[in-house]
């Protein structure tokens, strides 16, 4: 026992990994409650529960039993926190727990805070670090419930109207994507209130904690003045994520508009393609049935969820940072230059490295997981049940893997052993896979022997 506290201490990855564990186990006995279901549903069972609450706390949002009509008030309360909590990260809870009520600040605290929030050695106040992300998140939520309370009150009952504002409030902000309707937020396509709402809660809590911080730090002088300030990463995330909301929205209106959108009026249309843009890189709420888009659309989306938004956020994907330091590393490339620089500053080589490890490792384990999900539903497909298309699982499996939550209808329909395969992958992309294999992996071990380089030939 000892020894295994120990490596937890010494490893925050394992510590995250423990603490993300006990926080889904303790959310499936929850919701494998009576009180967790409506009195006239059948009993959820032990992996549908498990699903939900991976889902939940992965701030997923992807479902095999109905959130509004499956489950009661307090088993969508148990949602609700584990989203809560597994958006703004468990270990951003327990490190300001530890220091709330008497904890140090020593070494290890610094260590999982910069793991958790991509923090720096100079900011040593972790107190006031963990503070400020409490309370822009208190800020953030509470601004999103009163906006979605203004309108829910309108044409549902209050105690209705503020329950589900709430949920709406932190699914958003956390990028979890659970709805409490069955069409998730269909029926307000044309509402610019609950769109553009929803939309921002979602952006803030996907570009991260750090970037938030920085904008915050420099809010005064004039625009160009905080432009010069901000950190490389935070000019990154900035530029990269309105790169791709403008990619996606140019995309969702020449791909969809004789598609799902051709009875809409213009102003629909322009609203459900921002909307399906900044959703569908991060968070899972949808205004446009996924299903009927079309296969190019489709695919689209496959690579929007693939790259997420940003580190140290409740969104997952291998990240928009590292998608545009390889555009650079490639550019760069190109030019014959041999160092990566952006905005005046030079990008050291082993975080392009990293930035290449993490996005083969991604698409291996979408490579793997796609051929194992295959296999299963091929294996346990009846004579009277088609088995999903290859683009159809690959969109699920992408959407498990990044957190995002969309889906085509394939979630629902998948055998035990399919829905155990989207339950490892919802946990491993919350953890991030280079966590994962972190956690697994020994500790790195110095070469006695070096051996003579050689070139192998690439391209």
């Amino acid at each position: 026992m000892i020894r295994t506290v120990g490596s937890l201490s010494q490893r925050p990855a394992r510590l995250s990994f423990a603490w993300y564990v006990a926080a889904i186990l303790s959310g499936t006995l929850l919701l494998l409650h009576p009180l967790s279901r409506q009195p006239e549903v059948a009993p959820i069972s032990l992996l549908d529960a498990l699903f939900t609450a991976t889902s939940a706390t992965c701030v997923t949002g992807l479902g095999v039993r109905s959130t509004a009509h499956d489950f009661s008030m307090f088993g969508q309360f148990v949602i609700l926190v584990l989203m809560q909590v597994g958006g703004i990260g468990i270990m951003t809870v327990t490190t300001w727990v530890t220091f709330r009520f008497g904890g140090g600040q020593g070494l290890h605290q610094r260590t999982l805070l910069v793991d958790t929030l991509g923090t720096t050695d100079e900011e040593t106040n972790l107190r006031w670090v963990l503070g400020r992300v409490l309370r822009l998140t208190l800020i953030f939520e509470g601004t999103g419930f009163v906006l979605l309370s203004a309108r829910l009150l309108y044409d549902q009952p209050p105690l209705t109207a503020l329950w589900h504002a709430l949920f709406h409030t932190v699914s958003a902000f956390c990028n979890a994507g659970f709805a409490l309707r069955e069409d998730s937020l269909m029926i307000y396509q044309d509402d610019w209130l609950v769109n553009l709402t929803v939309m921002g809660l979602i952006l803030v809590g996907g570009i991260g904690f750090p970037v938030i911080l920085d904008i915050a730090r420099n809010m005064h002088g004039p625009w160009i003045r905080r432009w010069d300030r901000l950190l490389l990463h935070s000019k990154i995330m900035l530029l990269g994520t309105a790169s791709l909301l403008s990619l996606g929205f140019a995309a969702f209106l020449f791909l969809e508009w004789n598609g799902v959108m051709q009875d809409m009026p213009l102003h629909s249309r322009l609203l459900a393609a921002a909307f399906h843009s900044t959703t569908c890189r991060t968070a899972g709420f949808h205004t446009v049935e996924v299903g009927q888009l079309t296969q190019a659309m489709l695919f689209v989306t496959i690579l929007l969820m693939l790259i997420g938004a940003g580190p140290c956020s409740a969104a997952g994907g291998f990240k928009v940072s590292t998608i545009f330091v390889l555009a650079l590393r490639s550019w760069t490339t190109f030019r014959g230059h041999p160092q990566v620089t952006f905005g005046r500053r030079s990008i050291p080589l082993h975080l392009v490295e990293r930035a290449t490890a993490t996005a083969l490792l991604f698409a291996s384990v979408v490579a793997l997981a796609l051929t194992l999900l295959l296999i299963v539903e091929h294996a346990l497909a009846s004579p009277d049940c088609q088995e999903p298309s290859f683009l159809e699982s690959a969109f699920e499996i992408v959407s498990a893997l990044c957190t995002v939550g969309l889906s085509t209808g394939l979630t629902g329909a998948l055998s035990l052993p399919g829905r155990a395969i989207m339950i490892v992958l919802m946990f491993a992309g919350r953890l991030g896979p280079i966590t994962m294999f972190a956690v697994l992996a020994r500790p790195p071990q110095e070469r006695v022997t070096r051996y003579a380089s050689e070139e192998p030939l690439i391209g």
